[in-house]
This record gives structure tokens, C-alpha cells and sequence, in this order.
């Protein structure tokens, strides 16, 4: 076939014309695609949030992990009545500092150092309380505040300061004071102290 014959074809061919109610439904096609297409538009990408969330959960265990370790080995002799770090002054104000009405808890056990955090800064401002617990074979201790619950030695405890001075550790089964030395139902070695000589 030359170019004439393709021309003479092309010449005798009709326009296709629509029908109509292709003209009819035309108008409301576009305007559903334009209205698919809204839909459709990619939503911001809001997956930066957990990770945003994680890099400041990290941050925070990297600093206390840092305060922990660089007190550690520097343990000023006239602040600490023993070999437990959490008697240090010095180191108990500064980890509290880092986390202003945020720290529930610094529990030091057999793993080492563990810091309990509030998410919001919403623990009240008191006297520190140093607690240790021993039940024979493992000796834990923490400093924590009044009307916080912690867990030390295995023992899920509720720690309270009453108006004389005096400590009460309540756990599952017993109950303990500093002021009447009582212990009900418990064989545990217990020390408990305010560090009233930290001011916050």
C-alpha cells in the first residue's frame, strides 16, 4: 500500500461521534476522578513520632547510664555511712537535678543501676527517702519520695513518711516502721532513712 491509497482510505473513513450519553455522563466522570483524586493525596508521613519518641527514650537512659557510671567511682567518704553509692549526697542530687519532678525512683540491685521515670513532671517535691532490703541472699536499695511504689529485693513495696520523722514500707505481706521497729510478717533485713540533708 503507497501513500495515496493510505490517503484515499483515510479520506472515505467517518469521525467516530459519540453518543449521546457518553456527552450526558462526561461531565460527572471528570468530576469524580478530580474528587478520587483529592482522596487520594498522600497524607503527611506521621511515622516520625514513635521514632521521635524512641531517640528521646534512648537519650534519657544514655544520660542516666552517664551520671550513674561518672558518680560511681567518686564516692565522697563524709556523705556515705556505707558502701552503697545511693547514701552519697552528692550523687543523689545531681541524678534528681538531670530530672527535675520526674525521678520516682533510683533502685541500684544485683544488675546494677536502674532509674524510675515519670513521664510527666508530676512527682511532688519532699525529703528523698533511702530504703535497703535484704532477703538473705540479695540486698537491693533505692532512693525514692513518699507515697511512691517501688520494687526492690523481689518486693513490690509502697514507701511513706509519717509526721514524726519516721518510715513505713508497706509490701504484699508485711508491714514496717522505722519510728516502733515493727515488722509483721516479714524476714527481711530492712534499713530505712530520710536524706534530709538533700535539698531539691
Amino acid at each position: 500500500m503507497n501513500n495515496s491509497e493510505l490517503d484515499s482510505i483515510l479520506k472515505k473513513a467517518r469521525r467516530p461521534e459519540p453518543i449521546e450519553e457518553f456527552w450526558e455522563e462526561f461531565p460527572k466522570q471528570v468530576v469524580r476522578r478530580l474528587n478520587r483524586a483529592r482522596v487520594e493525596e498522600p497524607r503527611l508521613n506521621t511515622r516520625w513520632v514513635p521514632r521521635l519518641a524512641w531517640g528521646m527514650a534512648i537519650v534519657v537512659c544514655i544520660t542516666a547510664a552517664f551520671a550513674i557510671g561518672h558518680w560511681r567511682g567518686r564516692v565522697d567518704t563524709e556523705s556515705v555511712a556505707s558502701n552503697d553509692i545511693l547514701q552519697n549526697t552528692k550523687f543523689v542530687r545531681e541524678t534528681l537535678a538531670l530530672f527535675p519532678n520526674q525521678v520516682r525512683a533510683i533502685v541500684r540491685d544485683q544488675h546494677g543501676f536502674n532509674l524510675d521515670l515519670a513521664s510527666t513532671s508530676d512527682v511532688p517535691t519532699s525529703t528523698p527517702i533511702y530504703v535497703s532490703v535484704c532477703d538473705g541472699k540479695n540486698c537491693s536499695s533505692c532512693v525514692t519520695f513518699s507515697g511512691q511504689e517501688v520494687q526492690v529485693a523481689g518486693q513490690k513495696l509502697t514507701v511513706l513518711s509519717d509526721g514524726l520523722g519516721g518510715i513505713i514500707l508497706m509490701g504484699d505481706h508485711f508491714i514496717w516502721s522505722s519510728n516502733r521497729r515493727v515488722a509483721m510478717g516479714n524476714s527481711l533485713k530492712i534499713e530505712a532513712k530520710n536524706l534530709s540533708s538533700i535539698t531539691l
